[in-house]
């Protein structure tokens, strides 16, 4: 039985890598998807938004849905979603499908993602187990962007981008067949118990919509009609949606569990946090293309550093670190080494060298978000009952994914616009480059101090009793 859980975490992760590992690997091969498939510039952004808006936007509906019908169903069906997604994007001859069949795979990825960590609590109930598990998937889920980058990389330049979508197929096959086998079937609390299908439509259009707002700016503009008017909309969608679960018999999200003062604080510190990751991701990668000027394989080996030392440390070490100080200094610790190496990051001149300008912060990086992730999702899902593990899943994700896409967006117009002036002005394309990226990491700083000040103030410090790691915190009104 002992064995069992833990192969079954296996299979687990090996679901979560397939659905981290396309949000990135598509990144590499995009220029030769433009050139096989004719895409204009603001079409191929669809190839990444069509993944992302339907991501985000299904990921509490499938949480929820996975409490109700039961988690490993939800997941088993939603890799069986994305492997034949996949085969549509790899078979993709013209942009129309290719585009229609990366919405799909959003939508097999949220179905299959956002249960995973309900599931992995439910297992490992144990606070020392459930720490190293935790730290195991976080490994998994931190690495998994850079593992696209380099993967994307080589299937690109040594066969076509055809097979970045293709490689799924066999690992989704294996993966369906391993889940069915090996993950236990916990039943779900019955689809009449909260199928609350009025709640469920308005907070996934509120998501879609806004996201889609959100990856829309670059072309419309911040201050435009059509994005001011879209995200009213979408915040009017927002808000019939919290008013239907405060009177809802059976609510999608019941607002209780917002309650604990502990995922409260964890889903805000997440927002503001993987901003600060995903401005390192998204311009470092461009820095060392366009200004360092990195192939795409040298990308994903300059990059390999960083889940090298996750994976070093999320393994194990802190699980221990968790147990030991408790999850909330931990992640305190974790995203000060995360802001430092940011803020050195920042610094990184035009004619930068690998070994002083960005390995000290590749290893910052990698120890902070090592220590950092493990204990986030341990603090996201204290708070969690056993029938509401996939909601407080679900939540998590969204909150990340939700608040990535915005932090994102204003980051890149912010660094374009940046950008642009010092081009205005006379500077280099080398230069006006990198002053952008400087100004993109500067704002990613500030929201990673943003968290931290988040996490000291609002998520409960650990109990006198030393179980900071995975008991549940007090409530608002138990401090």
């Amino acid at each position: 039985m002992e064995h069992r859980r833990w192969t079954a975490l296996v299979v687990l992760c090996m679901g979560v890598l397939m659905v981290v590992v396309d949000q990135t690997i598509v990144n590499v091969a995009l220029p030769a998807i433009q050139r096989d498939l004719g895409f204009t510039q603001s079409g191929l952004a669809w190839v990444v938004n069509a993944y992302l808006i339907a991501y985000g936007g299904l990921l509490l509906l499938a949480g929820r849905l996975g409490d109700l019908l039961g988690r490993k169903r939800v997941f088993v069906a939603g890799l069986i979603l994305f492997t034949l997604a996949s085969i549509l994007c790899g078979l993709s001859e013209n942009r129309t499908l290719l585009v229609v069949a990366r919405f799909v795979q959003g939508l097999a990825g949220a179905g299959s993602g956002s249960v995973i960590l309900g599931m992995i609590v439910t297992m490992f109930p144990d606070p020392r187990e459930q720490g190293r598990a935790i730290g195991i998937f976080s490994f998994v889920a931190a690495t998994g962007g850079s593992i696209g980058l380099l993967a994307g990389g080589i299937l690109t330049q040594t066969l076509s981008w055809h097979w970045i979508f293709l490689v799924n197929v066999p690992i989704g096959i294996l993966t369906v067949l391993a889940a069915l086998r090996l993950v236990d079937d916990e039943p779900g609390l019955g689809i009449d118990r909260g199928a609350d299908v009025a709640g469920a439509a308005l907070v996934t259009s509120s998501l879609m919509l806004g996201i889609y707002t959100i990856v829309e700016t670059d072309q419309y503009g911040w201050l435009s009609a059509h994005t001011l008017g879209l995200g009213a909309l979408a915040l009017v969608l927002f808000g019939a949606f919290l008013a239907r679960q405060a009177t809802a018999r059976e609510p999608l999200v019941p607002l209780r569990v917002f309650r604990g003062r502990t995922l409260v604080g964890a889903n805000l510190t997440a927002a503001f946090m993987v901003v600060g990751f995903f401005s390192f991701f998204f311009l470092g990668t461009l820095y060392l293309q366009r200004v360092l000027q990195y192939d795409a394989l040298q990308i994903g080996l300059a990059i390999l550093p960083v889940p090298t030392v996750i994976g070093a440390l999320s393994l194990r070490a802190s699980a221990q670190l968790n147990i030991r100080f408790g999850a909330r200094n931990v992640l305190l610790t974790g995203l000060g080494l995360s802001l430092f190496g940011l803020v050195w990051l920042a610094r990184a001149p035009v004619g930068g060298t690998y070994l002083v300008d960005i390995l000290p912060s590749m290893l910052l990086l990698g120890f902070g978000a090592g220590i950092a992730f493990p204990a986030l999702m341990t603090l996201a899902m204290a708070d969690a009952t056993p029938s509401d593990a996939g909601l407080a899943s679900g939540l998590i994700s969204t909150t990340q994914m939700v608040g990535g896409a915005l932090g994102l967006a204003v980051i890149v117009t912010v660094a374009a616009s940046r950008t642009a002036s010092l081009l205005a002005a006379g500077a280099s394309q080398a230069a006006a480059l990198t002053g952008g990226y400087h100004l993109g990491f500067d704002i990613g700083a500030v929201l990673l101090g943003a968290s931290i000040l988040v996490a000291a103030t609002v998520i409960a410090p650990p109990d006198r009793r030393g179980e900071g790691a995975a008991a549940p915190h007090a409530a608002w009104d138990a401090d």
